[in-house]
């Protein structure tokens, strides 16, 4: 099986020569179609540089970095636009909703970027906001939303043209208890519907309700394992998926691999 998302001894320096930061420093990583991965770190740890790196937000110093097959390493800001829009479904921690549309012209907007037609574009923005629960908020704007409801609206914009891979930075930050744990739920039935996600997050009890957990350290990989838990339901088979964690560590080990 082939990974959806691989990176290859990923770099990124910032102020290159005596003040330099080594934001990553040699990440490589594999996750497969299918899977739910939370990415943990501290403030500080690269864990946000990776996020950006993973969303093609940002291109790294060296290294290489494989989305759906395609090496989007050193593509132009142009070409990395177009990928965002097609392959990866944004949830934020700030929500990044416009004041003046309501949910569902939230949701259209970047169906609007890719092209479609209002009818299809509505109706996909009608479906994501009624599978989040918000078909009865519709026509609220963020002001009228609670912090948990315009997350909600913000899961619906990611997931609208069902992308490949939803990406979620920190995406319970804001919220409280009740919000967290309905948010999760969300991401959790996306997950078990086919979707990889992959959570950005410092919350070891968030990053515990992923299937796998992969740990970020001064820009470096410290830990990659599975979470032994019920709602394991990812694209590999637990074992298959260990086989491959394993393999990838002993590879990402080896001295020529440096």
């Amino acid at each position: 099986m082939e990974p959806l998302i691989k990176t290859e001894d990923l770099h990124k320096i910032y102020n290159p020569g005596e003040n330099e930061v080594r934001a990553l420093d040699g990440v490589s990583l594999s996750i497969y179609s299918g899977e739910f991965v939370a990415i943990v770190g501290h403030s500080g740890s690269g864990k946000s540089t990776l996020m950006n790196m993973l969303g093609c937000l940002d291109t790294p110093t060296s290294g290489r970095y494989f989305l759906d097959g395609r090496d989007v390493s050193a593509l132009t800001d142009n070409q990395l636009s177009e990928i965002r829009n097609k392959k990866i479904g944004f949830i934020f921690q700030g929500f990044n909703l416009i004041p003046n549309l309501d949910a569902t012209g939230n949701v259209e907007l970047p169906l609007i970027y890719r092209g479609m037609g209002r009818a299809e574009r509505r109706r996909l923005a009608v479906q994501a906001l009624k599978r989040v629960g918000l078909g009865a908020r519709m026509k609220h704007h963020p002001s009228e939303l609670s912090g948990g409801q315009q997350q909600r609206v913000a899961v619906a914009r990611a997931i609208a043209a069902q992308p490949p891979v939803i990406l979620a930075d920190e995406p319970t930050g804001n919220l409280d208890s009740r919000s967290t744990s309905d948010i999760m739920n969300i991401l959790k039935a996306l997950h078990k519907s086919g979707r990889t996600v992959v959570i950005i997050t410092h919350d070891d009890d968030i990053a515990q309700q992923a299937d796998r957990v992969i740990r970020i350290m001064d820009g470096r990989v410290e830990a990659d394992y599975l979470n032994h838990t019920d709602n394991a339901a990812s694209g590999c088979e637990e074992k298959e998926m260990e086989d491959i964690i394993h393999e990838k560590q002993e590879e990402n080990n080896r001295p020529d691999s440096q």
